[in-house]
């Protein structure tokens, strides 16, 4: 079920209305968790049962955790129930996405048949994996108290977040459980225009460059320089506007619900340098990979070289689980390296002229590496590289020269978008305005839409 589906926003008038016609807080939080269980089971039922077994494994081990002292003595069992959580989270994950590609590597690489176990990727099964670790890691850590059975599941499952983000802390979402919601708080015009927002970007954007660049990176060969770098400048929208346009609008259903999510993007693509765009590009990841990840190899308290070395490591993990290919494990070392060398120089916050120079180098760079992150194989991306970097196509097709005024206008809007958002100019309309604007936006948004099926981007991780 796909957000910009009618059948979702069927399911979510139903959902909204029944939730808030509820006058108790348990009815609500039980109403979302069914609901939540049935959007995943829309997708597939019998993978439900995955989402209930990492919920059970690590509500358990969270009480487990929670009732032991720090003496001595339980030390050895706290990591016991630690690594009970952890090791049924990786190794769901394991199976799961990457059996098959460590099979098949040491297959090619001894030159024998590979003993593949052919399993369908669950839906979203990284995004739930790294959050429910992050619950126990941070109950271990005692920087949480363990919650009850149905806050803790809900935690997992809020239909929202569950596919592709963004990747809650249970130190932001639990407590919020605690407490009662009220609709009054609701920003409802905020959410409104936020999930528009968000439509938009998916709908009217992304899947509309979809068939540009499916065409190219279909054949690279066959194309020239002109078009590698309308195609690969079209995939950065592509990607950003398919992922940002699903924060916006999880972000938005969240707050019609009366719970806030994190952001997940801020202009990512307005970054001076690669350590600066991962401040800004899948937020909650980052952030994730930096505490459960970087920090505990030793962040950048032990020298230079390993600080270089953990920046790599965790760059080149976060690659691999975007996706079980070495074309991902590629970018990730892209961006491992140039973080370490930006580190290295002292890389700082860019203002001023200079500013905009790093701007556009560090652009070209992000799309030479979603190069690397698109390609089905090394091959097509050298072919791809080739003809952006060095200008070196063998093809002679081309692509109009109109769709880089397309381009450079989805830029100006997405900034006045953005400009928008912050001056907060939909509080300022009546209500019969912003109404009527908000109607005749979602006419055009609808009608600019292509028709057909198009998942998401990151619902494939």
């Amino acid at each position: 079920m796909v957000f910009t589906e009618l059948r979702f926003v069927l399911f979510f008038v139903a959902v909204f209305a029944a939730y808030w016609a509820l006058r108790g807080d348990q009815a609500r939080k039980w109403l979302l968790l069914l609901a939540s269980w049935g959007f995943y089971a829309a997708w597939d039922w019998r993978y439900l049962g995955l989402l209930l077994a990492s919920t059970a494994v690590d509500y358990a081990a969270a009480r487990g955790l929670d009732a032991m002292q720090a003496g001595p003595f339980d030390a050895p069992r706290r990591r016991l129930w630690l690594w009970l959580s952890v090791g049924t989270n990786l190794g769901i994950l394991c199976a799961f996405k990457y059996y098959d590609f460590f099979v098949d590597s040491a297959a090619a690489l001894l030159g024998v048949e590979a003993a593949r176990l052919g399993l369908v990727l669950p839906l979203g099964i990284s995004f739930f994996t790294f959050q429910t670790m992050s619950y126990t890691i941070d109950v271990y850590h005692r920087r949480l108290r363990a919650g009850g059975a149905l806050d803790v599941a809900l935690y997992v499952a809020f239909f929202p977040q569950l596919v592709a983000g963004p990747i809650v802390r249970a130190q932001a979402f639990l407590p919020q459980l605690a407490s009662g919601r009220r609709f009054a708080a609701v920003p409802v015009r905020a959410a409104l225009g936020l999930f528009l927002i968000g439509y938009c970007k998916k709908a009217c954007v992304a899947d509309n460059l979809a068939p540009i660049v499916d065409a190219y990176f279909a054949d690279p060969g066959a194309y020239d320089a002109n078009a590698a770098w309308i195609a690969v400048t079209a995939y950065a929208a592509q990607i950003y506007g398919d992922f940002s346009g699903y924060s916006d609008m999880a972000i938005a259903t969240a707050w019609l619900l009366g719970y806030e999510l994190a952001r997940n993007f801020d202009a990512p693509y307005a970054a001076a340098s690669v350590t600066e765009f991962w401040r800004r590009w899948h937020i909650s990841l980052s952030s994730w990979l930096r505490d459960y990840l970087y920090i505990p190899l030793g962040g950048s308290r032990e020298g230079a070289a390993r600080t270089y070395r953990n920046l790599l490591l965790t760059m080149l993990i976060g690659g691999l689980w975007h996706g079980a290919a070495w074309t991902f494990v590629a970018w990730g070392g892209l961006h491992g390296l140039a973080l370490a060398l930006e580190r290295a120089l002292g890389v700082g916050e860019r203002r001023g002229p200079g500013r905009w120079l790093g701007v556009a180098g560090t652009f070209v760079f992000v799309c030479a590496a979603w190069v690397c992150f698109r390609s089905p194989d090394f091959t097509t991306a050298a072919t791809v590289l080739r003809a952006f970097l060095l200008l070196d196509a063998p093809g002679q097709a081309s692509f109009p020269g109109w769709l880089w005024a397309v381009l450079l206008a989805l830029a100006l809007l997405h900034a006045l978008a953005q400009w928008g958002l912050r001056r907060g100019l939909w509080r300022a309309a009546p209500d019969w305005l912003f109404a009527l604007g908000w109607g005749c936006l979602a006419a055009l948004a609808i009608a600019a839409a292509p028709i057909g099926y198009r998942p998401f981007i990151y619902f494939q991780f």
